[in-house]
């Protein structure tokens, strides 16, 4: 096995990061929508690793626990100036034995604020398929009538040997929540990730843009500090670095 020295990793990391992260283009005018989509599901199914990867096209595998960050982005989507407010969540898990599920206040709000959901399982974790229906169910008791844009994910796609759930599960759960289907791996399929949450925002701006003026729903979420696009990098920097101890460390 040949060993690769500290400096020789640090040298690597450096001119690494140097390079221009891909991005959608920045708009400097006033975006006319502003699309709110929330990011729900089980412990460790991905959901900050596909967040990170539709907006930078980055994918880190370690992440610092996640407190719910509210990512933000400007970009355009069918010709059409948008604002995208992501919000990331924990997880939420099921209740001993049952189909309930157990969900921190922080989630309720995130779900009343949202135009768009996203549902994230892994197919190498049958118990957070599992968490998604009765978390559809929970949607629907805050939201009896509305319209719910729906995206349906199942990550770890390169993960087969390990699969506990087949894709014709995942397309018959999406059919019966009445949402659309991805199967997609954070790590190896970036533009699966990003034709996945474009085909929700067409579907959402079409949703804002039918209201004709109606008062939209929802609470007015604070964005905090960070993680921010610097953050991001920051985190990359470490994933690379502690990368860079481990071949030394061989």
């Amino acid at each position: 096995m040949r060993l690769i020295s500290q400096d020789t990793m640090s040298q690597y990391s450096t001119n690494f990061l140097l390079l221009p992260i891909p991005e959608y283009p920045v708009l400097d005018c006033v975006p006319n929508k502003i699309i709110k989509l929330v990011v729900l599901g089980g412990s460790s199914v991905g959901k900050t690793a596909l967040v990170v990867r539709f907006l930078t096209k980055r994918f880190i595998g370690d992440y610092e626990a996640n407190t719910g960050a509210l990512y933000s982005r400007k970009f355009t989507i069918d010709g059409e100036q948008i604002s995208l407010q992501v919000q990331d969540t924990p997880f939420v898990s099921l209740e001993d034995d049952t189909d309930s599920i157990c969900c921190q206040e922080q989630i309720n709000r995130s779900i009343y604020w949202a135009d768009g959901f996203v549902f994230v399982y892994s197919i190498t974790d049958y118990e957070s398929y599992r968490v998604i229906r009765p978390l559809h169910q929970h949607i629907r008791k805050i939201h009896p009538n509305a319209n719910i844009p729906l995206l349906l994910m199942a990550n770890k796609g390169d993960l087969l040997r390990a699969r506990q759930v087949s894709s014709k599960e995942g397309l018959q759960l999406a059919s019966e929540l009445g949402g659309t289907y991805y199967e997609v791996s954070a790590r190896e399929n970036c533009e699966g990730v990003h034709e996945a949450f474009q085909q929700l925002c067409q579907e959402v701006s079409r949703m804002i843009g039918s209201c004709n003026g109606e008062k939209r729903r929802g609470l007015h979420l604070v964005r905090p500090k960070s993680p921010n696009m610097q953050d991001l990098k920051r985190r990359l920097k470490q994933a690379l670095t502690s990368k860079g101890k481990s071949a030394t460390t061989l």
